[in-house]
């Protein structure tokens, strides 16, 4: 991303210059990767498939919320499996602050948080989509409210990460999309920014994606499931992982590896192999407590989940 004249940039502030040099690629070495790293990934997952593949109808899509899900408390993933997701003011808010950011990247000329989210929303009124049905029919107070939210994420963004130059290459919501088994299961993910390119087996994209709130375990496999991903897409991994956590300046950095995307792939295959059976009712689903008990619509009438809280206030 940026060669080594570009480690220390004048006009930077601190929390920049420390992002800057968390994620630069150039004068660093980059790792090249076996040819065959790609179809031997799909074989780990594909292997792990095998039974399960039959008790599919049609294609299964499977993104890195499904996973998450099931790989926690199944009891939750059952309940909300096929739901839709309702819209609210923070959801909303959330893909605001992503389509301004992604305008950011591309403006010509200097513009304030609000400008960006005032933009990012008039495109996603035009949509016709979910968001954009739900901005038509939202109060006054309700639009502001995610106006408001989004322009704040947008302008700890700005203040927080170094200015995104194009000879980077940078992507925002990259979608990404990986088909195993002839088709039968489709991996899909959209990554948040992805910066700089890969050359030949060599290495040289980074994976970033922006978060709220405090650092949780699922975000890195997260984006260990993208850089899974982008193996089984185009043979070659990102070199770097990293979530930015907007609150608090912070960048969490990791750089991928063989084992990696080995554990990855045995985790995809592991989850898939328990959705499929979850959903055919020939898996018993297990209550695991954990982070998401705080907001699991269950917690009423969940005794564990309860007791799960309690103790983590008592620390």
């Amino acid at each position: 991303m940026a060669d080594t004249a570009e480690r220390s940039q004048p006009g930077l502030n601190p929390a920049q210059q420390r992002a800057l040099d968390l994620l630069r690629t150039r004068g660093v070495d980059r790792p090249e990767f076996p040819a065959g790293l790609a179809e031997e990934l799909r074989g780990v997952v594909e292997d792990a498939l095998c039974g399960a593949l039959g008790q599919l109808d049609e294609p299964l899509w499977v993104g890195k919320f499904a996973l998450g899900r099931v790989h926690g408390c199944e009891v939750r993933f059952l309940h909300e499996d096929g739901r839709t997701l309702t819209p609210g003011p923070a959801l909303v808010a959330g893909t605001v602050a992503h389509r301004a950011i992604q305008l950011s990247v591309t403006w010509r000329g200097d513009a304030s948080p609000l400008e960006l989210v005032d933009a990012a929303v008039e495109r996603i009124e035009a949509d016709g989509d979910r968001d954009s049905r739900w901005l038509a029919q939202a109060s006054p107070a309700e639009q502001a409210e995610v106006v408001g939210t989004a322009a704040e994420r947008v302008g700890k963004f700005l203040e927080c990460f170094p200015p995104l130059r194009r000879t980077w290459a940078p992507a925002t919501e990259s979608p990404l999309r990986a088909l195993l088994a002839d088709g039968q299961v489709v991996l899909t993910g959209r990554v948040d920014l992805v910066l700089g390119r890969s050359q030949g087996m060599e290495a040289g994209k980074a994976f970033v994606d922006f978060k709220t709130g405090v650092p949780y375990l699922g975000h890195v496999e997260d984006l260990r499931f993208y850089a899974l991903v982008e193996t089984l897409r185009l043979g070659v991994p990102p070199f770097r992982l990293a979530s930015y956590y907007l609150d608090g300046a912070v960048l969490h950095c990791e750089d991928v590896t063989v084992d990696l995307l080995h554990a990855a792939a045995r985790r995809v295959g592991e989850g898939v192999r328990k959705l499929v059976a979850l959903r055919a009712g020939e898996r018993e689903p297990v209550l695991r407590p954990g982070p998401g008990c705080r907001r699991c619509p269950l917690l009423a009438d969940c005794a564990e989940g309860r007791a799960h809280l309690a103790d983590e206030e008592l620390g």
